[in-house]
């Protein structure tokens, strides 16, 4: 299961779980309205940060990934040019 589908099932269930316990409260209907009004929230500014944090965490993945391959290219490179100025006679390759 991957951590996405984790994180939304956890959200998911404290959200509702949330609302189970206000509705059976024993509240006025408009405190019970804001009550909900309020969790809602909390667990929107919750996903939100935690898909904030996830998006961050991609990007500086994926920046790795672009740098590392820039590297490897950057290297090939130079192997290719040293390759380029051997003799050919000694060279195992014909460039």
């Amino acid at each position: 299961m991957s951590t996405g589908k984790v994180v939304l099932g956890t959200v998911a269930g404290l959200a509702i779980g949330g609302i189970l316990g206000i509705l059976f409260a024993p509240e006025k209907g408009s405190v019970t309205r804001q009550q909900i009004l309020d969790k809602g929230n909390d667990y929107a500014d919750d996903l939100k940060s935690k898909y904030n944090e996830f998006a961050d965490s991609l990007a500086e993945k994926i920046q790795s990934g672009k740098d590392f391959v820039q590297e490897i290219a950057a290297n090939g490179k130079a192997e290719f040019d040293e390759l380029k100025k051997m003799d050919h006679s000694e060279s195992k390759f014909k460039l």
